[in-house]
């Protein structure tokens, strides 16, 4: 026989002698094992799915499939159960009359096959595949605070993004803008690492890099992880973040606050920007008027200058130099016309003016501005507007015109921008007194303050005709108030008090009658006062008449009438205190019965 016809032949008898595991009796594919899923922490619920006839439960072996290894963890014997000892044997328990088992206090380490397997026959057993689930903490995410250059040659660090405690291990995807981020060479690189914790959780991290361009200065970055419960799939998404990007600067140029038109008084700010990242360093220089040159201003530290209150002076060129302290390149502004509207000092003529009753007179105000002007003339004390325009016209003065005249000089375009001026009007006259006679309540052996005011041109002064402290006050120019303390006696009760006004051109005076406060003192009018208080009467009661010399009238005396009006309303009390006695004692005949009586004893 040949040689190839000897190997042939070899090899066809080994071919036949090797056994055939298909074929092998009793041998058959073992099916899928069942899947139950449940959390970390919770009970998993392991159903034995042999035949549900109490025989076949009666009988059952428990175990785990560890490595490809079987360990035996429960069995049942009649109905009971017991744990085996190892890992499990405080963690068992039968349910469902013997057909569950019950694991409680899931763990990632007890991901595995667990089969249960019947006493007869041998080979019946049914498998279940425990699948156990953790979602991850919220998502924690630290970004780059270093920043990033736009220059830069390779992907730089953008954040980190941090998921902890979870099971199986989730998978991240970052996002710029809210759209998705893909690995993109020399672009985006996204590094992705796991640990196993000792309770056999996963923590995950990722790093973000990229390169990033000056319109990334405002994206907004986060990351997003996906996971798996029971319940299906999940996702949780950390907060968002924007890296610092740097980039050199293109322009400089100047801002100033408030917008609009600015007026004096203002206070105004005036600051250096630019699109460049880290801003350069900034100096504000102004052009001086005589000069044509620029002259650097003196800013705050975070390099603003700040005019506080702005002036007129403050008008003029500005500009801003940014400097580059990476290139040591200045780049200069557009220079910024700053104008600071104003009102100069309002000017009125004739500034003291002096007129005799009878006269007319005009008043004349003037005043510049960087804006069109309005004027108005109001009267000082009424606050009354009395004309419109920078002219007053007054005509035939009476003595009450004298006094305060206020001329406002103001801008309509620009709120709040006006200048005034006050003139005080004099009119010749001899003095006017606040009031003519005023009666004042008082208590004897009280200090008294008493008050008397009195207006006229030449200012007059005023006297009083008893001793006491006496102070004048200037109230206008033309206007004065004096102030008398003193003892109140019963002479100057008598008497009463005196005041007299004089000028070059006459005088005139003012009485106060002092009445003593009793119980049977009747309210005082509005022409009287107590002496606890100054008396001081209101501008408006004038006595106009004037006098070289003037008696003190007598005051009227009440005390007669008030004791003939008490002894009446006595007289009164007693006679129907006595009339109603009468009455109640029956000796007082009244109505008809009482008539009857009276005829009967006069028939008699």
């Amino acid at each position: 026989m040949g040689l190839p016809r000897l190997v042939c032949a070899f090899l066809l008898a080994a071919c036949c002698c090797c056994p055939r595991v298909a074929g092998v009796p009793g041998e058959a594919e073992q099916p899928a094992p069942e899947l139950v899923e449940v959390e970390v922490g919770s009970t998993a619920l392991l159903k034995c799915g042999l035949s549900q006839s109490q025989g076949n439960l009666s009988h059952v072996d428990w175990f785990s499939v560890h490595k490809e290894k079987r360990i035996p963890i429960f069995r049942v014997r009649q109905g009971q159960g017991q744990s085996e000892p190892g890992e499990y044997q405080h963690r068992l328990s039968l349910q469902d009359r013997g057909a569950t088992l019950a694991l409680t206090q899931v763990t990632p380490h007890d991901e595995r096959i667990f089969l249960c397997q019947g006493k007869r026959p041998r080979s019946q057993e049914h498998r279940i595949q425990l699948r156990v689930y953790k979602a991850p903490e919220e998502p924690n995410i630290q970004v780059n605070a270093l920043g990033i250059p736009v220059d830069s040659k390779e992907p730089e660090e953008v954040a980190t993004c941090v998921g902890r405690n979870g099971y199986p291990i989730p998978q991240v995807i970052w996002y710029k803008n809210g759209r998705p981020l893909k690995e993109e060479k020399n672009r985006v690189h996204i590094q992705s690492s796991q640990t196993v914790e000792s309770s056999g959780l996963y923590t995950l991290r990722s790093i973000l890099k990229a390169q990033l361009v000056k319109e990334d200065k405002d994206a907004q970055f986060y990351c997003e992880l996906n996971y798996r419960l029971p319940s299906g799939n999940h996702m949780k998404e950390s907060r968002e973040v924007t890296v610092p990007v740097f980039y050199p600067t293109e322009k400089v140029w100047l801002e100033v606050e408030p917008v609009g038109m600015l007026k004096e008084g203002d206070r105004v700010e005036i600051r250096c920007l630019a699109d460049g990242n880290p801003p350069p360093h900034f100096s504000i220089s102004k052009q001086n008027p005589s000069t044509r040159e620029a002259e650097e201003e003196t800013t705050n530290d975070n390099g603003v200058l700040v005019l506080e209150p702005a002036q007129k002076e403050h008008s003029g060129l500005y500009e801003c130099q940014g400097l580059d302290l990476d290139t040591m390149i200045s780049l200069p502004s557009e220079p910024q016309e700053l104008l600071v509207n104003y009102v100069s000092d309002v000017r009125v003529s004739p500034a003291a003016p002096e007129r005799q009753e009878g006269s007319s007179l005009t008043l004349t105000c003037k005043a510049e501005s960087s804006q069109d002007l309005e004027f108005q003339w109001l009267r000082e004390e009424t606050g009354q507007v009395l004309e419109r325009g920078p002219v007053l016209q007054l005509h035939d003065l009476k003595r009450e015109a004298g006094g305060g005249y206020r001329c406002v000089a103001s801008v309509p375009s620009i709120p709040g921008l006006n200048r005034t001026q006050l003139v005080n009007v004099a009119v010749f006259g001899p003095p006017w007194m606040a009031f003519k006679e005023r009666k004042v309540w008082v208590k004897e052996n009280m200090m008294l303050n008493l008050s008397c005011e009195a207006s006229g041109h030449p200012r007059p002064t005023i006297s009083w005709n008893v001793n006491g402290t006496a102070s004048e006050q200037d109230q206008d120019p033309q206007r004065v108030l004096s102030t008398l303390n003193v003892l109140v006696t019963p002479e100057l009760l008598e008497t009463g008090v005196e005041c007299t006004a004089s000028n070059d051109l006459g005088k005139n005076t003012s009485v106060l009658f002092l009445e003593l406060v009793n119980l049977t003192t009747l309210t005082p009018d509005s022409n009287t006062t107590t002496g606890l208080s100054t008396s001081t009467a209101s501008p408006h009661t004038r006595a106009n008449s004037t006098s070289t010399e003037r008696k003190l009238p007598e005051p009227e005396s009440q005390g007669v009438v008030i004791v003939a009006v008490i002894v009446c309303i006595l007289v009164l009390a007693v006679l129907g205190a006595v009339l109603y006695f009468l009455y109640k004692k029956g000796k007082l005949p009244c109505g008809r019965s009482g008539k009857q009586e009276m005829e009967r004893n006069t028939s008699i």
